[in-house]
């Protein structure tokens, strides 16, 4: 199999290179990501708890999905070409806002990713990668944010970075659409 390449990018998200995933991990360097989270009905996400053989946070607890655009990828084609791989559905996906974020791990490795944030609503059953994926399950965003405070070990690093961040933006939408 082909090593994954990543696009590096600067503050403003304009590519300035390309490299190998692993080696933009080892060395910290700003590369362009997503972060696909998907809501039912209900108004839960759908969480995915990441396989046991993954090279860093294995079975963890965290969004959808997430990875790398490809060259020439849109942001919004990316999210959904890795729901398919992962969760083994596709949806339509909105871009609603990007940050730019920095995790290291005790493994040596560091995520510093521009990340944009991909939001779809699915109320069926995924079909699970086990290659990818260990286990799902759906949670309201308050039992979410609620078990990262009691249990902050069980989930991703940038998946509480991205859900601090992001529950602020799923109170003003609520707001919103109270007015």
């Amino acid at each position: 199999m082909e090593e994954e390449i990543v696009i590096l990018v600067n503050e403003n998200d304009e590519q300035i290179g390309t490299m190998p995933k692993l080696e933009a991990h080892e060395k910290g360097l700003l590369h362009r990501a997503f972060s696909v989270f998907v809501f039912n009905d209900n108004n839960e996400l759908m969480l995915q708890k990441r396989a046991a053989h993954k090279y860093h946070s294995p079975k963890l607890w965290t969004n959808t999905c997430c990875s790398h655009q490809r060259l020439g990828e849109s942001n919004v084609a990316a999210g959904q070409r890795r729901l398919e791989e992962e969760m083994g559905f596709v949806v339509p996906l909105q871009d609603v806002f990007s940050f730019i974020y920095k995790a290291p791990f005790d493994n040596g490795l560091t995520e510093h990713e521009y990340d944009h944030i991909l939001i779809g609503h699915y109320s069926g059953v995924p079909t699970i990668n086990p290659d990818e994926v260990a286990d799902w399950k759906w949670m309201s965003p308050e039992k979410v944010k609620s078990d990262i405070e009691q249990h902050p070990e069980v989930y991703t690093e940038w998946f509480k970075i991205i859900f601090d961040k992001f529950y602020e933006r799923i109170d003003l939408r609520k707001n919103e659409s109270d007015r």
